[in-house]
């Protein structure tokens, strides 16, 4: 060979290229199969206190798999309780997008120079041409829904898995690495573990905090059915960046079909900033931690990347796996630059402020 690093830069990049084929058309096996590991990882500890408590690894895992459902159980029959009571006031909901559509009628009459009649006839020109497009959106969303409960029972067959072959699944892994790296193998996978525990149990944690936040701040405002807008917006968050805009937006939009004015939206806004406030500067240091904290360029790049590759799946799964991906070059010499790279500069003074507000909560 002529010239090995030119060899070796476009071997790299025929690898990447191969990883992402792989990723794009492995969409249906490996989606179901990452949210998996991940919640694996999350409901490995309950599992090993009930084992101490003198249940079986079978029993364990199961016990720990029902109490994941039932919390997802309870999130869901809540939210339908609250769809239905919004449902209940569809007449009302009615009346009010007709005013608002005249509204905008005349303001595009006004303002435009469209006469309502041409306004009519413009939209059921519209509803001819797009009426193929909504049977097509009414057989996806079938699809969809059949293709949610299909993968969600297999996550759960896969974390019940997971967690009963731990044990040979991490002997697999060690066993592919040579006796010289085995303890930095150890090492990696212990600490992946931990730091997914502690990203899960904190997202979990923060979406709590949000619920209470955004139902205090939904509340005082006088919002319709603020508990459910509140609870949409914490649910959100598990897509970074994106969600909790997604859910003030929703927020706003049923506000002002409820009847709301300006100001409601102007107050809904104040609450998500100040919200947002706490998240950043409280919430996320304080519950979620810096070993997983990617820097901005990247938290994008990953959402884009991901949901490029695996649409909101992918979205939700990027920091995670960033994160991940970040701890295993920590520990690989090598990629060091890279987990340099793609993490966050940390803030001694912070850190020292906030392990004094963790102290607060510590037994004496």
């Amino acid at each position: 060979m002529q010239n090995p690093k030119l060899f070796k830069a476009l071997a790299i990049v025929a690898l990447i290229l191969l990883i992402v084929v792989a990723l794009i058309f492995g969409k249906p096996f490996l989606v179901p199969l990452t949210f998996a590991a991940l919640l694996s990882m999350l409901l490995l500890p309950v599992t090993r206190w009930l084992e101490r408590k003198g249940l079986n690894k079978a029993l364990s895992t199961l016990a720990a798999i029902i109490l994941l459902l039932v919390f997802v159980a309870v999130v869901f029959l809540f939210v339908g309780w609250q769809m239905s009571d919004i449902a209940s006031n569809t007449t009302k909901l009615q009346e009010t997008v007709s005013q608002k559509y005249e509204q905008v009628k005349d303001f595009v009459s006004q303002q435009l120079g469209v006469s309502h009649q041409k306004q009519d006839q413009l939209i059921k020109e519209q509803q001819k041409t797009s009426s193929g497009t909504m049977t097509n959106m009414a057989t996806s969303l079938m699809s969809g829904i059949t293709g949610f409960l299909t993968d969600s029972l297999l996550v759960f067959v896969y974390i019940f898995l997971f967690i009963y072959l731990r044990g040979r699944l991490k002997g697999f892994i060690i066993r592919l690495v040579p006796l010289k790296d085995r303890e930095n193998a150890m090492t990696i996978l212990n600490d992946t573990q931990q730091v997914t525990v502690k990203y899960l149990s904190g997202l979990f944690l923060m979406i709590v905090c949000l619920w209470v936040m955004y139902g205090i701040g939904f509340s005082l405002l006088g919002i319709k059915n603020a508990i459910f807008f509140a609870i949409l917006c914490g649910l959100l968050e598990i897509v970074p960046s994106v969600g909790n805009l997604t859910g003030t937006a929703l927020t706003i939009a049923m506000s002002l079909v409820q009847g709301g004015d300006m100001n409601m939206v102007i107050g809904i806004l104040l609450v998500y900033g100040f919200v947002q406030f706490i998240q950043t500067y409280l919430l996320e240091p304080l519950i979620v931690g810096s070993e997983v904290s990617i820097n901005p360029l990247f938290t994008i790049v990953g959402l884009v990347a991901g949901e490029m590759l695996w649409g909101i799946p992918g979205m939700i799964l990027a920091i995670p796996l960033l994160g991940i991906t970040k701890i295993v070059f920590e520990h690989i010499e090598p990629l060091k630059p890279f987990a340099y790279l793609i993490g966050s500069e940390e803030k001694k003074n912070d850190q020292s402020y906030f392990k004094k507000i963790k102290g607060w909560f510590k037994r004496d």
